[in-house]
């Protein structure tokens, strides 16, 4: 994250760069406007250059030292009492910017003090004129480094959370794609053993009818034993896996994720009868031509319209109308859900609910697929494109 130059000025790190750099106006000044013009003022001078120099790593003493040097000078009726005056204000100003608490209001007090006993003599009478001057050469340091403390601060920690909302952000969605894998692995367990038990089946049918015809090859009879043990054993290991898979919220009459072949124009009509009980409008279009999808992909579109057409009803607020539309085309599966947004106004980018579109969103890359949700000219709209069947596989008749 790039940060402004003028933050960069005043930033811890170039404490020291910023003190030669006063230093080198401090030369500049007794070089080219004011002279010193004898031998007191010079070592004056050089004894401010010095400290100057010094508060680069000795901040808090070396305004102590510039503000008892200050009455120093103004006692022996030096020259230098002015820039050595701006010189004390800088360092104040500088330890402002870079601490807070006592040793702030010590330094403060000091440098006021110093002003003071240089204005005793003009006491009681001119209290006034002295508040005054030493609120300018104390106060106002005091409060401009105070001040750009503080900005420089409230920046860094805006700078650190908005840095741990990216982390947490980026969490989220590793988290949102893990939980979709896993949904997918679950799904994927149901599919297998589906299949699997109705090989075992037929298997088992077959063993009955060659054993009650009699005619039965005994290298047939071993190699229908031998399939239906493995089919068995592999349909166990498949039981055992998913209890290691399958959550405990994941039961109940809807946790079942089969999609029987030829019925997802039914399992969608199903989806969009839900959604209206929940009071949102919803208009449907489904292709007939659905039913020739495989399992994988037809449970991928259910999901879609379920994610969509739940999120439609969740933000598009009481009134709202959706339009669920699903087709063929080419040997691709256009999902096309939208909303009007007739209830409330949706918010630009969906928040900690829109996992839920993360986790579709993994879906459909996995089947090599792509979709997108956001915004539209009037409500929100959410549309996908699958492919309806494997690359380099026939698709189903």
């Amino acid at each position: 994250m790039n940060r402004p130059w003028i933050e960069l000025v005043f930033d811890r790190r170039f404490a020291g760069i910023r003190i030669l750099v006063l230093a080198g106006v401090l030369v500049g000044y007794f070089l080219l406007l004011r002279q010193p013009s004898g031998a007191r003022d010079r070592g004056l001078a050089a004894v401010g250059l010095v400290l100057c120099l010094a508060a680069g790593k000795w901040v808090f003493g070396a305004l102590l030292a510039q503000s008892a040097l200050l009455v120093a000078a103004h006692a022996l009726g030096a020259g230098t009492v002015a820039p050595l005056k701006v010189l004390a204000a800088v360092t104040l100003f500088e330890l402002a910017v870079r601490q807070s608490g006592r040793l702030l209001a010590a330094g403060a007090t000091a440098l006021a003090l110093a002003v003071a006993v240089n204005r005793i003599e003009d006491l009681p009478g001119e209290a006034l004129p002295v508040l005054y001057k030493m609120g300018i050469v104390a106060g106002l340091p005091l409060l401009l480094g105070a001040y750009v403390r503080v900005t420089r601060d409230a920046a860094l920690h805006a700078r650190e959370r908005a840095q741990q909302q990216e982390v947490r952000a980026e969490q989220q969605l590793l988290a949102a794609r893990a939980a979709e894998r896993t949904t997918i692995a679950r799904e994927l367990h149901d599919l297998v053993a589906h299949h699997v038990s109705s090989m075992v089946l037929r298997v088992g049918v077959a063993r009955h009818v060659t054993a009650a015809t009699g005619t039965t090859d005994p290298r047939i009879t071993d190699v229908l034993d031998d399939l239906h043990a493995s089919a068995g054993s592999a349909l166990t290991d498949l039981r055992r896996l998913v209890t290691v898979l399958r959550t405990p919220d994941r039961t109940g009459p809807d946790s079942s994720c089969m999609v029987a072949p030829g019925a997802l124009p039914t399992a969608l009509e199903s989806v969009v009868e839900h959604i209206r009980r929940t009071g949102l409008t919803v208009t449907s279009r489904v292709d007939p031509r659905l039913a020739r999808l495989d399992a994988v992909r037809g449970l991928a579109v259910l999901r879609l319209a379920q994610e969509g057409l739940a999120n439609a009803a969740r933000h598009g607020g009481p009134g709202a109308h959706a339009e669920l539309v699903v087709r063929v085309a080419e040997d691709v599966v256009h999902v096309t859900i939208h909303d009007d947004g007739a209830g409330r106004r949706r918010p630009p980018v969906p928040g900690p609910s829109g996992h839920g579109l993360v986790g579709m969103r993994e879906r459909v890359d996995l089947l090599g697929g792509r979709m997108d949700a956001g915004p539209a000219a009037q409500g929100w709209l959410l549309t996908a494109e699958l492919p309806a069947y494997t690359p380099g596989m026939e698709p189903r008749p």
